[in-house]
């Protein structure tokens, strides 16, 4: 990890490299003898590595297994040079260089040779071709899920109700940071859930989600940063719309391994893989727009007297914004396709300003974004097409689909 910032600099970088995989290995096989430090130190620098680990078997009773942690983070001539050093040691096993050796990272080592900075793709051959298997961590599954709070109930007394355990288990999807960053949010982050007595209810989890939503940690930040990736947009741009991905099956393989999507079955159909990624999605896209949203832009008389929500008024009141401030919203879209789309979740964002919330489902392949906006114990459902004038008028689908979305959220109109 260290050599990351040396980028293609091999000769740094493998400096750094072998000195830190050296300070390891005389933690579990002792000192190295001034023979090997001087042997190490006199190798060229696209041998470094091969020669280090060659002299740590020599010196082990037993194979070596060696674990290379973010591997993905070398880029350029420094990651072919590592490769590369493996794939000659190979041969050698398990005398003279180590029995298994295994890259953790967020890829694929199939998927290193398109992280070039300038672009290039690197058909490295038998440098790309080192793999026996690929492995990945999977989510946890409901009852790990429930075990694993379980643990916080036994040891403070703290319970979450079978709904919060419910909402945890769609949000996340077993998907590990999220699960214990969840958790952690409800009863650590949360004053007020300090006291144990109190039990972690629907409403708690939710306001727990939604303040895990808007910190935006890390891993969340780093989702921003994945989306820019033109083969992640092939894939998300188009869910988010219901439209055929764009993308090919590595594109798509790509983003299922980074976690961002999932197939549904059984029809297979590409959508967020859990309930706190569909929201962060299009919320991270639209954010931009929501910055400009001047409270000018947006009428606020789509309440009634009584503060309820009347959605006669709200839509027409959207469809103003749009005649008049849509076109130069969508500028700012980062997804072209789906700026109206995004547009129009950054309006609602905006417009329920933390007193309501919105439900997503949306799926690629499915020809309709569905918007549920929750408002008091009001709900408004929405559903988005796309008009093309070079295809046929969506309404009729549109009424056909708005109409069975209805029925499974139990509302009449």
């Amino acid at each position: 990890e260290a050599a990351q910032a040396l980028r293609g600099n091999v000769a740094a970088a493998m400096a750094v490299i072998t000195t830190d995989v050296n300070e390891q290995m005389e933690r579990v096989l002792g000192p190295s003898t001034q023979a090997d430090v001087r042997k190490a130190a006199d190798t060229a620098d696209g041998s470094s590595l091969r020669v280090l680990l060659r002299m740590a078997c020599e010196r082990s009773e037993k194979p070596l297994i060696v674990f290379l942690d973010e591997v993905d983070s070398l880029v350029g001539d420094t990651l072919i040079s590592l490769l590369r050093q493996i794939r000659a040691g190979y041969t050698d096993r398990p005398t003279y260089f180590p029995q298994a050796m295994i890259l953790c990272g967020v890829r694929d080592v199939r998927d290193y040779r398109m992280s070039m900075p300038d672009g290039e793709v690197i058909t490295g051959g038998s440098a790309f071709n080192i793999k026996a298997e690929s492995l990945r961590l999977g989510d946890f599954s409901r009852a790990q899920m429930v075990a694993l709070y379980q643990q916080h109930t036994d040891a403070t007394g703290q319970r979450f109700t079978d709904e919060a355990i419910e909402l945890a288990w769609q949000s996340t999807m077993g998907q590990p940071w999220l699960v214990n960053a969840l958790a952690e949010q409800a009863v650590w982050k949360t004053t007020e859930n300090l006291d144990r007595t109190i039990a972690i209810d629907l409403e708690r989890l939710r306001a727990a989600r939604e303040a895990l939503i808007l910190r935006n940690d890390t891993h969340l930040d780093q989702l921003t940063d994945k989306l820019k990736e033109p083969r992640v947009r092939r894939v998300i741009e188009p869910m988010l719309m219901g439209a055929p991905i764009q993308g090919d099956e590595s594109d798509v393989q790509y983003v299922i391994d980074l976690g961002l999507v999932q197939r549904r079955l059984p029809s297979k159909a590409l959508a967020p893989a859990n309930q706190i990624y569909a929201e962060v999605l299009p919320r991270v896209l639209s954010n931009v727009m929501q910055y400009n949203l001047h409270e000018e832009r947006i009428l606020a008389s789509w309440q009634d007297a009584d503060g309820r929500l009347n959605p006669r008024q709200f839509l027409l009141n959207f469809q103003a914004f749009w005649l008049k401030d849509g076109e130069v919203m969508m500028q700012s879209a980062p997804y072209h396709e789906a700026a109206p789309h995004l547009v129009l979740m950054a309006y609602l964002q905006r417009v329920i300003n933390g007193g309501g919330r919105i439900e997503r489902e949306y799926a690629a392949g499915s020809g309709r974004l569905d918007l549920l906006l929750i408002y008091g114990e009001q709900h408004m459902a929405i559903e988005v097409k796309v008009w093309n004038d070079k295809q046929a008028d969506p309404l009729s689908d549109g009424l056909e689909q708005i109409e069975r979305y209805l029925q499974r959220l139990g509302l009449s109109e």
